[in-house]
């Protein structure tokens, strides 16, 4: 199947044949259907805490003892598909086609003047012309004027202030300084980005770092980390043969979020909060958004100290211990136990749920369609857990989970928090828990012939299957992606 320069370019990634072979062997397999016991809803799955519980739990973060914290956020790729309509917009105006009303780009250039990143010597004044809107589509996305069609969503301008205008990247800073300093004042952060976009992200945060420094009392430690090339996958054909460029080389493709584990196992410390580049919101609204993510990082430092005490209790286990400790995991985490052959079986059972790393998510109420969310599934051992699932992932012909999925009540807003250490204070192997079976196909183009892509088990999916997990209610006004351009113009983004 593989010639020697096939053999070169594999190699030249970091990968192996024999992996590329698992891939090539995993798209004509596919992956197991999912068991779905039902969807995570309050009540069964889903915490939904009163003001005061909520004010305990940051309470009780802010009061813990952790071993080193830090902020991940994924941030790689470029910000291309946030302008997917504006793109076409100016490909129809170049064509001498001029845009109605109600169009994503006659929009855009309408209200040009509420965004952060308009200034007057740019954009000019506003005028309801094809000939404006053509000149102003231009100057956002080309290199000839800010060039953000190429650049990465945490560079660009997301929101206005009365004396400057901050990033994405800027806004997950002033963040970090108020909810994620250490005893010494240090916020850690680590973005992962693209390789490319390293040297605008450097110039982006020398932009701020020593102002908001002086401005918040923090000492920030900034690490940028990339993507390893050997985690991204082959791509196939619609007969499942590896595809190839018009050059006749293979084609990889970055494998999903899910490769991102391999950042995050590198992490040095015991407890992260990860939230993507894009979901931040105008300062107006960090009280809220600083609260629940304490909220987040207290029950789950909460839920840290009573695994390890039930983990010390299990030096010398009893059956009355055992049987609290299978009523805490039924109650709390939705994990239900099969039945052991001894008791020294329960016991080892037991020991293995209980020492496992943490997660705690967020979870916002479903207010649209239901889809990919939170929800309970029987593992292979023949547990149950709480996982959150992509709606790719939920089989269409098993009428179970079709009830489950039009039963669910929140969506994942990608807003967690993960404590890494064991209670013996050792870093937990996070590649080691990856459940492989938990990824999924999606079709794609590339010169414009269809193909197949892998994606590896998703980092808050598959890849955190064999955690302890924990599902919190937070506010709707802690989610704030922006996706397309347009949603700048949200209350959320405006001063």
């Amino acid at each position: 199947m593989f010639s020697k320069d096939d053999i070169r370019q594999i190699e030249a990634r970091g990968a192996s044949l024999s992996q590329i072979g698992e891939q090539i062997d995993r798209f004509r397999k596919g992956f197991p259907a999912m068991k779905i016991a039902g969807a995570a809803v309050p009540g069964r799955g889903i915490r939904v805490l009163s003001e005061a519980d909520a004010a305990a739990s940051a309470d009780y973060y802010r009061n813990a003892r952790v071993n080193g914290k830090c902020k991940f956020v994924p941030a790689s790729g470029a910000a291309s598909r946030m302008f997917k309509d504006m793109f076409a917009g100016l490909d129809s105006l170049r064509s001498g086609k001029d845009l109605p009303a109600e169009a994503p780009g006659a929009k855009l250039a309408a209200r040009i003047k509420e965004f952060a990143f308009y200034t007057p010597e740019m954009f000019a004044e506003p005028v309801d012309s094809a000939a404006y809107r053509e000149e102003t589509l231009a100057k956002l996305l080309r290199d000839e004027g800010l060039g953000y069609g190429s650049k990465p969503k945490g560079v660009l301008k997301f929101h206005r202030y009365a004396d400057e205008v901050r990033t994405a990247m800027a806004e997950h800073l002033v963040e970090a300084a108020d909810y994620m300093r250490d005893t010494d004042g240090v916020c850690r952060l680590v973005f992962t980005i693209s390789p490319e976009h390293h040297p605008v992200f450097e110039a982006a945060l020398a932009e701020v770092k020593d102002k908001f420094e002086a401005r918040y009392g923090v000492k920030y430690d900034i690490t940028f980390t990339y993507q390893d090339k050997a985690t991204d996958t082959i791509a196939v054909d619609m007969a499942n043969v590896p595809f190839r460029t018009a050059e006749g080389d293979l084609l990889f493709r970055p494998a999903g979020h899910g490769a991102l584990i391999y950042n995050l196992d590198k992490v040095d410390a015991e407890l992260v909060s990860i939230k993507n580049i894009d979901n931040v919101a105008h300062e107006k609204l960090l009280p809220v958004t600083s609260l629940y993510k304490q909220v987040l990082m207290g029950e789950a430092l909460k839920l840290r100290d009573r695994i390890f005490s039930y983990l010390a209790a299990l030096e010398n286990p009893n059956e009355e211990l055992c049987e609290e400790i299978e009523a805490f995991l039924d109650k709390e985490l939705c994990v239900t136990m099969p039945d052991a052959a001894s008791f020294e079986a329960r016991v080892a059972a037991l020991r293995a749920k209980l020492d496992r790393p943490v997660r705690v998510c967020g979870m916002v109420r479903n207010e649209g369609e239901p889809g990919g969310g939170p929800y309970i599934v029987v593992g292979k051992d023949g547990s149950t857990s709480l996982q959150i699932l992509e709606s790719v992932q939920i089989p269409k012909d098993d009428p179970a989970a079709m009830a489950a999925m039009a039963g669910a009540t929140h969506f994942n807003p990608v807003d967690l928090v993960c404590l890494l250490r064991d209670y013996k204070g050792d870093k937990f192997d996070l590649l080691s828990r990856v459940d492989p079976d938990a990824g999924f196909m999606s079709s794609k183009s590339y010169q414009g012939r269809e193909l197949k892509a892998l994606e590896m088990p998703g980092l808050w999916n598959g890849a955190m299957s064999d955690w302890n997990t924990l599902f919190v209610e937070v506010p709707v006004e802690t989610f704030n992606p922006v996706k397309v351009v347009l949603d700048l113009l949200r209350p959320a983004h405006q001063a």
